[in-house]
Order: structure tokens, then sequence, then C-alpha cells
């Protein structure tokens, strides 16, 4: 039973983004929002309102949704190396959203599917008046070429206006703007080869090399005076590389991290990542023994603890792994869901008296912040009557076994009081 779930730190749950999954961490969530928040707030966004979301996914990739969800693809979190350029990410997707450039998209595909199709209209026109077949059938094939062509420009040029709108953000915000040089840099030491023999015309993007000179250029005509006073602090800098060494902690191979983080490099990211793919691989006492050394220098740090629980849970130290877990929670000044999560579960599993209750009691908390699959999951462990078979149904509509929550839902009605609450809630799930 130790094994139920080896990744409590790192909870990651299946849903419909781009058929990849979403990693809930409240350290990197906590992170992100914080290196982001400048945005936000130069963007117009209501405090609280603009929302980070990890999608595990090896894509160098990022997007806003809704102008207030930001999507970031671990592929580009492990990869960038400063918050600066992560920031320039950032702020370049809500260029997008502040330049309306999603609600130009569908107007502008609707306006090219009308423009084809009249095209097409044209190419059938040509062959039914009895003309030549061939001069007919070529407008029609080259109808959705034409489409086609006339959609990259305008993905083109909206990327262009979405990097000049990001660097005024960036501005705006009192940012480092050299983040967009270290982005550009970087995507142009990975796609440089392959950008060179491609047809600019061909895709959605301008060139790398266009856009790193297009953004130096405009870096060049800024006020000698401008000052990044927002821009991040060493601190900053310090808990990004932590998040950074976490996430190739866990998602990487031991191999890999050994090589990104060899023993000689006894910094705090190296012994995290280190730490934590010891614990992926089997070796919990190295694992602990490693998250340890880290307590001992940031005895303050709420997510050692965490990792400490983690690794005290896999090794069957229940208590031990409780009291690492409520040290963590009495460190973080925040709500911090998916350590409650993580908690409760321990508790369940140790099962000593009123372990149970106070169990029901943290996921709850925990579905009133963040609503999550593993908290209904350990909430089902949690009860001893039909309000688990609610949870289970809930659990099983947040992963989209809608065939299997409305199981559950059909004996959380059987077995509930009509009128209580879960009761309820199970008839919603089944209309």
């Amino acid at each position: 039973m130790h094994k139920i779930f080896c990744f409590l730190l790192f909870i990651i749950f299946v849903v419909p983004v781009h058929a990849a999954s979403l990693i809930n961490d409240t350290e990197t969530e906590r992170m992100i929002t914080e290196l982001i928040s400048p945005l936000a707030t130069a963007a117009n966004i209501p405090n609280g309102r603009l929302r980070v979301h990890i999608v595990n996914d090896n894509q160098f990739n990022a997007f806003v949704m809704g102008g207030e969800d930001v999507y970031l693809y671990t592929g580009l979190l492990t990869q960038i190396k400063s918050p600066d350029a992560l920031q320039a990410v950032v702020a370049h997707e809500l260029g997008h959203t502040l330049g309306g450039h999603m609600a130009q998209m569908a107007d502008r595909m609707g306006a090219e599917m009308t423009r084809t199709m009249l095209i097409q209209a044209l190419g059938i026109g040509l062959m039914a008046l009895g003309g030549d077949p061939s001069l007919g059938a070529g407008v029609l094939a080259g109808s959705s070429g034409v489409a086609q062509q006339s959609m990259l420009a305008f993905t083109r040029d909206e990327e262009r206006i979405a990097d000049d709108m990001g660097l005024k953000l960036m501005l705006r915000a009192k940012l480092n703007p050299n983040g967009f040089i270290e982005v550009f840099e970087q995507m142009g030491h990975m796609t440089g080869a392959l950008e060179s023999r491609i047809n600019p015309n061909r895709i959605n993007h301008p060139l790398t090399a266009e856009r790193l000179s297009h953004v130096r250029t405009q870096i060049e005509k800024l006020d000698s005076d401008y000052e990044p006073s927002n821009a991040p602090t060493d601190a900053q800098r310090s808990e990004y590389e932590l998040v950074r060494a976490k996430l190739i902690g866990y998602l990487d191979s031991a191999e890999n991290v050994a090589t990104a983080y060899p023993n000689s490099d006894t910094s705090d990211a190296a012994l995290y990542a280190r730490a934590i793919a010891q614990m992926q691989v089997g070796n919990l006492d190295d694992a602990r023994v490693g998250t340890l050394s880290l307590i001992s220098r940031r005895p303050n740090n709420p997510y050692f603890y965490e990792l400490l629980g983690d690794i005290e849970y896999q090794l069957g130290h229940y208590d031990d792994s409780v009291d690492a877990y409520e040290r963590s929670l009495e460190l973080t000044d925040e709500k911090a869901p998916q350590i409650e999560t993580a908690l409760a579960l321990v508790l369940t599993e140790r099962n000593k008296p009123g372990d149970c209750n106070r169990a029901i009691e943290m996921c709850k908390r925990a579905l009133l912040v963040s609503p999550m699959p593993l908290t209904y999951w350990v909430l089902a462990r949690a009860y001893d009557d039909g309000r688990a078979d609610w949870a289970r149904a809930e659990y099983y509509a947040m992963i989209g076994n809608s065939e299997k929550s409305r199981e559950y839902a059909r004996r959380a009605q059987k077995s509930l009081k009509p009128g209580t609450p879960e009761y309820i809630k199970s008839g919603d799930l089944l209309k």
C-alpha cells in the first residue's frame, strides 16, 4: 500500500488539455504565479484572477485561454533557465489576449472558409459550363491552398503583434525586457538549423532570427534610464531554480538527472533534483538523507517537508510522514490543497482513531480551494458509508469516466438519505 501514489507531492491527473495531463503542485504554481503577477497587473487583470496550469508535456510551449488561464508546458519550464525568459513567454501569450487574436482568428477562419467555398463554387461552375475540365479542377484543388496561405500569413502577423504587445507589457510591468532576447536565443539554438531549410511562408510563426532581431531593435530604443524595478529578486531566482529541479527530478530519468545535476553540484536545486530522482527509482533511504540535508539548510521551506512526508510514507513510517506534512502545512502562508490531500491520504492509511475524520475535514477544505480527482479519491477512502460512493462518483466525473461516475452516483442515492448534500450532488451527476 505504500505505493498507492508515488506522486503525493506531485499530483498528476488526466484532463482533456491537448490530450495531455495537468500537474497540481503547490510550490510550482505559487512560484510561477508570483513571477507573473506584475504582468497580470500591467494587463489590468484583477488580483487573483490569473491562474497557472502546468501541462505535463515535453513541448516547448505555452498558451493562454480566456485571458486569465495560463497553461505552461513542463517542456518549457524545464528548459527555460531564467525567470525573466519565462515572464517574456507569458507576456507574449498575454499579448495575444490583449490583441483579441483568438476572436480575430475565429473571424478570419470564417472569412477564409467563405472565400474557399466561393472559389470552389467557381471551379465547379467552370466544369459545369462544359469548358476545359482541367481548368475547373485546378481552381477547385487550389482553393484550400489559398486559404491556408492566407491563414499562415495572418498568424505570422499575429505573432509579430504579440511580440510587440508582450514587450510593451514587460516594460509596463517594470520587468527585464531582455527576457525576450533569452527566449529567442534559446529557440534559435533549438531550431536554427531546421529553420534555415524552411520556407518562411509555409509556417505560422515568423522565423526566430527575425523575431530576435526585431526585439533587439526595440530594446535598443529604450530610454537609458529605464529601470526594471520589478525584475525577479535573487530569492525568486533561487526558488525558480528549485521548481525547475523539482520538475526535472520527477519527470526525467535518473540518468538524465545525474547528468544535469552531478554529485559535484552541491546547490540546493541539485540536492532537490537528486533526492526526488532517488525517490522515484525507489532509493528511499538516499532520498531521505538528501531531503534531510535540504531541511538542515532551509528549515523553513515547507516543500522540503512535503517531500520528506512523501518519502516517509513510502517507507511505511506513517507517524513521521504525518509529522512532516503537518510541518509543511504550518510553514505555508496560504491554503495548500495538494499538501492537505497528501496528508489526508496518509491519515487514511495510518487509520488511527480519529484519523479518517480528520482526513475528511482536510479533503473538504482542499475541495473548497481546488477540486482535484485525488482529493475525491481520498475522501472515498475516508468515508465508511454511502458518501464514499458519492465521492467515487465525483472522482470518476473529474477524470472523464461518465459511465463509472453514474454507476457510483446511483449506488450513492440508494444508500443516502434524500435531501442530504451528497444525495443531491449524486443526483446532479446523473442529469
